[in-house]
């Protein structure tokens, strides 16, 4: 099989900003996996700077990858992807992003060559998707803040971004322009545990569902302390890359947020979310800012999450690709074969 790939720039609507860092725009690395039949298959990399990820080392890591598809000349079953996979992370130990775009692309192949949709070669359901969730980023204008959750009115489940010493105030105008949705907190680990409990008590107060990432990533004693005061669940985020690390955090956390682009394919990501079900965590799917082809990679996976957060794409200005949607909320899947994606 061959392996190419082309960069891109993506733009959310607003400047995006979380607890350690904001942007304006997002470099992505398309690649294309074509098969001796020439069935091509696609995958977006979408790296992310905490990882210390980003185009440039996607482009470094492709020629060690494309050096390990070749020794493949197609894809026949999801078992072939599972050493795919494999030989990759051997191959390639970090640069998840640009792993999970080869396993993306993997998968499309497969879909098209077999003319299913993806989340029927998975075996699931997609009326079984649960809504997912549309974020509120950081905003210190009051007048913006209200905006932003104006403009996300249609969707009835928003995520809140936290983390900053105006915490209390963003849940106050955020839960005043929305006061009868669902809302969920993700601090990005912005907080210590003293300032979690206490937060975790005013989201509580003010009908918050669930906390994500309150704590730094590698404090497990915090989180078994924070679970026993926090009258909200916790979600595991940048604690949880690969299924791995899911055994440290049982007891510690209620569940985790599993990410292409962190976990490194959407093999790893049936392992994660499977391991974590069957440890009676609960398990979030989660994305970085990404077009509609990292989007609905990790949407045809939506029927074995018990939480979404796939509005990467629905954030942006100028997506260039049309697949999966979470209009009002509700992820609907492509019907097409494989990824069910195309040019906009």
């Amino acid at each position: 099989m061959k392996l190419q790939h082309d960069r891109f720039t993506i733009h959310p609507r607003v400047p995006f900003a979380i607890a350690r860092s904001s942007a304006i725009a997002y470099d992505r690395v398309r690649v294309r996996l074509t098969d001796d039949a020439g069935v091509e298959g696609w995958g977006e990399a979408a790296p992310n700077t905490f990882y210390r990820e980003s185009a440039d080392t996607v482009a470094a890591a492709l020629p060690a990858l494309a050096q390990v598809v070749g020794r493949s000349r197609t894809v026949s079953s999801l078992r072939d992807i599972d050493v795919l996979e494999e030989w990759m992370r051997t191959a390639v130990p970090g640069d998840a992003s640009a792993r999970s775009a080869v396993s993306a692309a993997a998968h499309d192949l497969l879909g098209k060559k077999t003319d299913q949709p993806l989340w029927k070669v998975f075996g699931l359901d997609p009326m079984m998707a649960p809504a997912s969730s549309f974020t509120i980023a950081l905003s210190t204008d009051e007048t913006e803040l209200r905006r932003r959750v104006e403009d996300a009115r249609r969707y009835p489940i928003l995520k809140v971004k936290l983390g900053t010493d105006r915490d209390e105030w963003i849940v106050r105008i955020v839960r005043q322009g929305a006061p009868d949705k669902l809302l969920r907190a993700d601090a990005n680990a912005g907080w210590d545990v003293a300032r979690a409990v206490h937060m975790s008590k005013v989201l509580a107060d003010n009908g918050f569902q669930l906390i994500e990432q309150p704590l730094a990533p590698d404090d497990v004693d915090g989180f078994r302390a924070l679970r026993s005061q926090s009258p909200l669940p916790i979600i595991a985020d940048e604690s949880c890359l690969t299924a791995s690390d899911i055994g440290r955090l049982d007891g510690t956390v209620h569940g985790i947020n599993i990410k292409l682009s962190k976990c490194g394919g959407l093999a790893e990501a049936r392992r994660m979310a499977q391991e974590a079900h069957r440890r009676e965590m609960t398990v979030m799917l989660g994305c970085m800012i990404e077009s509609s082809l990292g989007i609905t990679a990790m949407a045809h996976l939506a029927p074995l999450a018990d939480y979404a957060d796939l509005d990467g794409a629905a954030l942006l200005s100028d997506d260039p690709y049309v697949g999966a949607s979470i209009d009002d909320g509700f992820i609907r899947l492509p019907d097409g074969p494989g990824l069910g994606v195309r040019l906009r």
